[in-house]
């Protein structure tokens, strides 16, 4: 569920950005960072599953919208982009992110977000030993769904 504060502070920030960037602050660019931000935070959505909640919620907006305004808000910082393997382009929040990584089901495609403090180590040391300031990284884990009876495996004929 959408944070309202948080939902607040995020058009501040897109306010200030397209202000900066020279562009215009219209309706539907706000309608989408909503979209967004009014999924869990922990959920990923991609341009079409925003495109279907925004129409069947009344919008006219277009997928062409859709993308171009998502491209401003990771440029803005609002929302990250993912790209797992295989599947289109994903977006979450940022605003609130909290550093995670992903563990994505091959067969079933469910997105697990995971953090651990050894990662954390792991990145320290590898900067000591090419004496570099590790400044971010991505881990996606792929494995094979053992869950039996998973709900999200796809029907085999």
């Amino acid at each position: 569920m959408s944070n309202p504060e948080i939902l607040e502070k995020a058009k501040r920030i897109f306010e200030d950005f397209l202000l900066k960037q020279g562009s215009r602050k219209t309706p539907e660019r706000f309608a989408v960072l909503e979209e967004l931000y009014a999924l869990p935070e922990d959920e990923h959505m991609d341009v079409e599953g925003l495109f279907l909640n925004m129409r069947n919620s009344g919008s006219t907006i277009s997928r062409a919208t859709i993308y171009n305004t998502l491209d401003l808000l990771v440029e803005s910082g609002l929302a990250v982009k993912h790209q797992f393997k295989d599947k289109v382009a994903l977006y979450e929040q940022a605003l609130a992110y909290k550093h995670h990584d992903h563990h994505v089901c091959n067969q079933c495609r469910k997105i697990r977000e995971f953090s651990d403090p050894k990662i954390k180590e792991i990145k320290e040391l590898i900067g000591k030993e090419f004496d570099s300031a590790i400044t971010s990284h991505s881990l996606v884990l792929y494995g094979d769904c053992t869950i039996e009876k998973c709900e999200n495996l796809p029907e085999t004929a």
